[in-house]
């Protein structure tokens, strides 16, 4: 029996089993040097997500071979890398042949990173745990946030002819829907619901086939986004987003977002970007943390700084990552910092204003724990940004200006620890075969960040209704802790009876958000997710009442 492993955290990721098939089929978990064969099946395989008894059957190596071969499935290359995507959702049975060829297939998917080999072929402490086995890690979880993570397989896959002789080509694309609307239907400031979307093309361009350069690749996003954000709109909340997509920039109707180039060296073993990229979906991200709303693509204490940049802005710069063992990955980089306000569209680079520098440094250790080799993923980061802060402590009043002043400017430091780690299997061996708890802690300078602190702690759990067995139940609860000196002038100019500004209503302390999620996979292509948040203190106040909202997210992968 072959079992395909998937290295991405996300609920669409599901687990196939098949028998009797070829001897020249290698399994998925294993590294080799030789590309993967091309298949070619006479049809594209559908279905609808099925019972728990329907995916025990066995579909036969026709299945296995037209999922390997869709490009929506993954890239399969020299040395493959974490299985991105996932084998077209739910294949029916099919009795056609499976004929293979001798051309290898080299593909690559837009965003998604390489899997590097470690330059020690050893392990850290991990060495102590399960030291003779660690098969899994040759296909762990790739930092896959920008591809359409959560919907599966394709909605239009009568295309596929023509994405593979474009692929064959050099040029790779994938088309996808983010739709997100939200209803407050108690507390807050008034009743209603807001929808926002996401429309987006991911693009790669194989320079190696298209000028020679071999191994440099070109990756590429714009986008589209529409509608307004409910916690603006409704509930009172303009620090914390209530809802991924709105993003801290708003609206954006055809915006250049990630534009840079990428290549590997020392046999796959460090890999360099440099362009335009968003730090938040290379620093203190994973796709766990994206399945939830309020925490993608990074918590809020890291998209908030100017120093972080957040798609859809983008930041010049470039990363460093390499894995100094099997177990642990580095990364390092250095990005140019400006203010977020300007340039929303992505294309005007010229006017874009420069404040500082940011230096990013991330270290992920990748253990496996028990006989059931359960991973985890436990990140330590740091970034620094030289740009200069005032303290926000704000005008101090002239009845305390003798006694009070504002500190001077100072650059900001950003310290974070994140983890998850699974703590049940069920229905497989990859790595989102089973239930994870995840918690983080970040904090930035105090006197100079609108969030001080901000931690969080939930679940998100595979397979617990009974015949839905690749469904995914996700709880969260986040705290955001202001900045001390802004609460601090806030309650001195309420004291002196001078206003707060606009839309604050006391001196801001602190706020809490618990959000739940039910994550349906219905077809290949297509996750529908209904949403619950419960926000207590909107705007960081007790002034406003606690507001309770519901809603739904569809990704849909076209």
């Amino acid at each position: 029996m072959i079992v395909p492993r998937s290295g991405r955290h996300d609920m669409g990721h599901i687990l196939f089993q098949f028998k009797n098939a070829p001897a020249t089929m290698p399994p998925f978990h294993r590294v080799s040097a030789r590309p993967y064969p091309s298949i070619s099946c006479p049809a594209p395989l559908r279905g609808v997500f099925p019972s728990a008894s329907r995916l025990r059957r066995l579909w036969g190596a026709a299945a296995l071979a037209c999922a390997v071969a869709s490009p929506a499935a993954h890239a399969a290359q020299d040395r493959p890398q974490s299985w991105p995507g996932t084998p077209s959702a739910i294949p029916a049975p099919s009795s056609a042949p499976m004929v293979a060829s001798t051309t290898p297939v080299r593909r690559k998917r837009p965003i998604v990173e390489t899997r590097l080999d470690a330059l020690f072929n050893t392990e850290s402490i991990s060495a102590l745990l399960n030291h003779n086995d660690d098969a899994l890690r040759q296909s762990d979880l790739s930092a896959g946030y920008f591809v359409a993570e959560q919907a599966f397989g394709n909605l239009v896959p009568q295309i596929r002819p023509w994405r593979d002789w474009l692929s064959n080509r050099g040029f790779s694309f994938e088309l996808t829907y983010k739709g997100e609307g939200m209803a407050n239907v108690g507390g807050g400031v008034s009743k209603g619901m807001d929808y926002v979307h996401d429309l987006r093309v991911s693009m790669l361009f194989d320079l190696g086939r298209l000028m020679g350069l071999d191994g440099w690749y070109l990756h590429g996003i714009i986008m589209n986004r529409e509608g307004r954000q409910v916690g603006w709109d409704h509930v009172g909340e303009r620090n914390v987003l209530l809802t991924e997509v709105w993003s801290i920039h708003g609206p954006a109707a055809a915006r250049l977002a990630d534009l840079y180039v990428e290549k590997s060296f020392l046999h796959n073993r460090i890999n360099i970007n440099m362009g335009r990229i968003a730090l938040t979906h290379t620093y203190a991200t994973s796709v766990l943390l994206c399945t939830f709303m309020t925490q993608c693509s990074a918590p809020m204490a890291i998209r908030e700084p100017a120093g972080w940049s957040v798609y859809p802005k983008t930041s010049w710069g470039g990363t460093v990552r390499f894995r100094p063992t099997r177990d642990l990955t580095l990364r390092t980089g250095i990005y140019k910092i400006g203010p977020k306000v300007q340039d929303n569209t992505g294309w005007a680079w010229g006017s874009e204003s420069t404040t500082g520098v940011q230096t990013p440094v991330e270290l992920t250790w990748e253990p496996f724990f028990g006989v059931r080799k359960l991973p985890g993923h436990y990140k330590l980061g740091y970034g620094h940004d030289t740009s200069p802060y005032p303290d926000l402590i704000g005008p101090v009043p002239a009845a305390y200006a003798a006694a009070i002043r504002a500190h001077r400017e100072k650059p900001r430091d950003t310290f974070y620890v994140e983890a998850d780690q699974m703590v049940y299997r069920r229905h497989g061996d990859y790595q989102m075969a089973g239930g994870y708890v995840l918690a983080g802690y970040i904090h930035n300078t105090p006197s100079i960040s609108n969030f001080a602190d901000e931690f969080y702690f939930g679940a998100s759990l595979l397979g617990l209704i009974p015949h839905r067995p690749f469904d995914r139940f996700g709880v969260m609860y986040s705290y955001y802790q202001m900045s001390p000196r802004l609460t601090y002038g806030q309650s001195l100019r309420q004291a002196a009876g001078l206003p707060l500004g606009p839309y604050i209503t006391g001196p801001q302390t602190h706020s809490a958000i618990l959000e739940a999620y039910y994550g349906i996979p219905v077809t290949p292509g297509l996750v529908l997710t209904p949403e619950f948040e419960y926000v207590m203190r909107p705007g960081e106040t007790s002034v406003i009442p606690n507001a309770m909202l519901v809603g739904l997210k569809v990704i849909a992968n076209l």
